[in-house]
This record gives structure tokens, C-alpha cells and sequence, in this order.
């Protein structure tokens, strides 16, 4: 069955953003000119999907205003014949037929996903975490539903962390297969030392997950943290028939963290069409004061 349907994870508080976070979601920080889960919805839209969910919580209906259409901003600029900006603004809420769920409870990104158990309806799901940014010309869900219909398997966007940084992510007991593909047999939620890794490729942000993901999710009890972890469950699923971890290729930003965020936006207007000589410019001068 052909991957339909994308959710967005977004209900998360971004303590770690703070106070930036307290009054603007963290999906709505800007990189350049855009917020940040514009660039996911861009992403899912470029892989061929078009039927988006993004779970959502209290405070963040600011992600509703932006993906919908703004009938004064409109007409004031049509009005003063600015007509890219007009077209920039309209196309924001053409991107994709997109719903809203809020999660009610912050129980973990587990329960987050089993939210969306009535808007996947029996079919395969793309899941992209609303924290991660990632950038490149193949977008990298595309190339998760790829190996999904290529091997029937559920599949995750992996790479290598840093040793020093694995106990901040999910650990994979992984067996080559071929190019950048991996058969995933077993995995663990934050390995409290790095004798307890399995590896140091780690989940980074996009996952494409079978139907049955909802009924092991329904019977995950809490894990690391007091939350029901995806993790959890992708774990009962790799161990039952394997999953395929793709060694995406793209540059993956941590959106939740301050330095991600600075990262993503200096990069990304590094090549940005309208500012972008002028800012490698004024890089290489802040440079010489450095």
C-alpha cells in the first residue's frame, strides 16, 4: 500500500527554547523567511503527499493561522502590486490539505502518534517530528517511502551520533543491506551508558510506519521519561520482523535546540536567492573580527 498520509508531531512544550518558546511555538521560529514546519510540510508535500495532520497542542493554534488564508494581508497586497508576496502568501495555504488534532496530554511522542490513529485509517504512515528540519533536494521522506515500498517494512531516517551525544537519542542494532539501507533488529530509548548503545545510528526525525504501529502503540506502557515512547513500540516491531533504516541524504537541524536553530538559519541564508551574496559577505567580514 502506497504511503498516503503524513502526520507532524508539534504538541511539545520546546522548553529548551526558552523564553523564546513561552509565548511562540518552536515550529513557528523563523529560519529566514519561513517557520520552521513550513519547511516539514514543503518536505512531505515534494515526497508526493498532500494529506498532512499536525498534532498540535494548547497555544499553538498560530500554526492553523499560518497554513490558512489571510483575505486582509491579501487584498492590502494586491493592492500595492506586490505580487510575489501575494503569491508567496496564497501558495502557503496550497501547500496541502492539512488537519489539526490537539494531543491534550503531553504523554509522549508514543501517545502523540496514536492520536493520529483515525486520520491513518489502515494505512501506512509518514511521521515527521515537528523538532527536526531537514534540508536537501530528495526530500528524505520521499526516500523512507521508497524502502517502504521496496521492502514492506516499516522504515526510519537514520545516522551516526557523536559517542558523547547518544544517550540523548535512541540507539539501533543495525545489519547492512546495500548503498545507505539497513535492516533495524532492535533498538533502545536513550542508553543510559554507551556500553548499553546497540550502535550509534540513531532515529533523526522521519519515520514510515505500518498500520499495526497503532495496536502495539495502544499497548505500550510508559518507558523512559513517564511517557509511552514511539520508540517502545517500533522496538516490539523491529524485533518481530525487522525495519529498514535509511541513512538519509540531507542535513538534519535540531529545531528544539538554540544552537540547531542558529545553524539552520545562517545555512539556509547562506543560499537564500534574495540575501544571500549580501550575508556571505558580511560573514566573511564578521569573520576577520573573530
Amino acid at each position: 500500500m502506497k504511503v498516503r498520509k503524513a502526520i507532524i508531531t508539534a504538541a511539545g512544550l520546546g522548553t529548551r527554547v526558552l523564553p523564546a518558546s513561552k509565548a511562540i511555538p518552536k515550529e513557528m521560529l523563523p529560519i529566514v523567511d519561513k517557520p520552521a514546519i513550513q519547511y516539514i510540510v514543503e518536505e512531505i508535500v515534494k515526497a508526493g503527499i498532500t494529506e498532512i495532520l499536525i498534532i498540535t497542542s494548547r497555544g499553538k493554534s498560530v500554526m492553523e493561522d499560518h497554513f490558512d488564508r489571510s483575505p486582509e494581508l491579501e487584498q492590502r497586497l494586491a493592492a500595492s502590486g506586490k505580487n510575489s508576496m501575494l503569491m508567496d502568501v496564497v501558495n502557503v495555504a496550497n501547500l496541502a490539505n492539512i488537519t489539526y488534532l490537539r494531543q491534550k496530554e503531553t504523554k509522549g511522542l508514543g501517545h502523540a502518534v496514536y492520536c493520529a490513529k483515525a486520520f491513518a485509517d489502515g494505512e501506512p504512515i509518514a511521521v515527521c517530528y515537528g523538532d527536526d528540519v531537514i534540508m536537501g533536494d530528495d526530500p528524505t521522506v520521499g526516500q523512507l517511502c521508497r524502502a517502504y515500498d521496496e521492502f514492506g517494512l516499516g522504515a526510519v531516517g537514520i545516522k551516526k551520533v557523536p559517542e558523547c551525544d547518544i544517550h540523548k537519542y535512541s540507539s539501533l542494532a543495525v545489519e547492512p543491506i546495500k548503498d545507505n539501507l539497513y535492516r533495524v533488529t532492535d533498538m533502545i530509548e536513550k542508553p543510559e551508558t554507551l556500553e548499553k548503545a546497540l550502535s550509534l545510528y540513531s532515529i533523526l526525525g522521519r519515520c514510515v510506519l505500518p498500520p499495526e504501529i497503532f495496536d502495539l502503540l495502544e499497548n505500550t506502557a510508559p518507558g523512559a521519561g513517564g511517557e509511552i515512547q514511539l520508540t517502545d513500540a517500533m522496538k516490539q516491531l523491529a524485533q518481530k520482523s525487522s525495519m529498514i533504516g535509511v541513512d538519509f541524504v540531507g542535513k538534519r537541524y535540531d529545531m528544539g535546540s538554540k544552537l540547531g536553530i542558529m545553524q539552520a538559519s545562517v545555512e539556509t541564508a547562506l543560499k537564500h536567492p534574495e540575501i544571500g551574496e549580501d550575508f556571505r559577505n558580511y560573514l566573511k567580514e564578521l569573520g576577520k573580527t573573530l
